[in-house]
């Protein structure tokens, strides 16, 4: 967290100087934040990825592989981005442009500080802050009204049966519920995505099963019923099989709180 602060704070200079009135976004993330916070008719062009909300002014822009031409191209007066690929920042730097890195969060408190960071650079710190008050109230409530339960999770990437351990962001939220997540024990990297296979899965029986590839890949708790041998998983025979857009699982923005509230639905569901 340290590191993610000091890289924000360096990169945003004057702290002082006045509401940026041409933002860039170059953070799907960040985007879903800045509109949530009140600073979307603040928000000039956004990158190709940013797909939420539909009103953002989607471009061909590039945060994997950002050009810095184009983006000048737009007038910006600041720039949000998730990363610092070619080394973007120094380039955008030069140009007398500000820029704003939010790097990955790696749990619910560093995604809480982006937004509040993002209200503050933007003029918006007090709906900020009050963004961040209504995610953790919904959270705390959806928390709470899950019963005790003893329960293994799989987080499916994809149809290949990538995961995500504990150590990532999505494997914390599932840590805040209590489950034992079966990709720790098959991590051998410490990658935080290992790729699992069909056998470990069936052989760990999970009780909750996530899908963040129900958009790329049409999965759904039908397809998965259907793959050979998983009928008799916990979960499916219990129906917690549940189903979350791509996006939402992907992001550390505001829509986090869709992601609880869908776990917390299926923990619910009755056996």
């Amino acid at each position: 967290m340290a590191f993610a602060a000091a890289l924000v704070f360096l990169v945003v200079e004057p702290a002082s100087a006045a509401a940026p009135h041409r933002i860039i976004s170059l953070s799907p993330t960040a985007t879903e934040s800045l509109f949530a916070i009140g600073a979307g008719k603040q928000v000039v062009a956004v990158d190709d990825q940013s797909d939420y909300p539909k009103r953002a002014p989607r471009t061909s822009l590039s945060g994997y592989t950002p050009n810095v031409e184009a983006i000048a191209g737009y007038h910006p007066d600041l720039v949000v981005l998730s990363g610092n690929p070619n080394d973007v920042v120094s380039g955008l730097r030069k140009l007398g442009i500000r820029v704003l890195l939010q790097p990955a969060a790696r749990n619910l408190s560093e995604a809480y500080a982006e937004i509040s960071r993002l209200g503050v650079v933007t003029g918006h710190t007090k709906s900020a802050n009050a963004l961040v008050r209504r995610m953790k109230t919904a959270i705390a409530k959806s928390l709470k009204s899950v019963p005790k339960l003893r329960l293994s999770v799989y987080h499916e990437l994809d149809p290949t049966y990538y995961s995500a351990t504990s150590q990532t962001f999505i494997g914390r939220i599932y840590k805040l519920f209590g489950l034992r997540n079966i990709a720790d024990a098959a991590d051998s990297t410490a990658s935080g995505y290992p790729q699992l296979s069909g056998e470990y899965i069936l052989s760990q029986n999970p009780g909750l099963i996530v899908l963040a590839d129900t958009r790329c890949c049409g999965q759904s708790a039908a397809t998965v019923a259907n793959r050979p041998g998983w009928g008799g998983i916990a979960a499916v025979r219990n129906h917690r099989v549940v189903g979350i857009d791509d996006s939402v699982a992907s992001r550390w923005g505001p829509r986090v709180v869709n992601l609880v509230q869908a776990v917390a639905k299926a923990l619910k569901r009755r056996g």
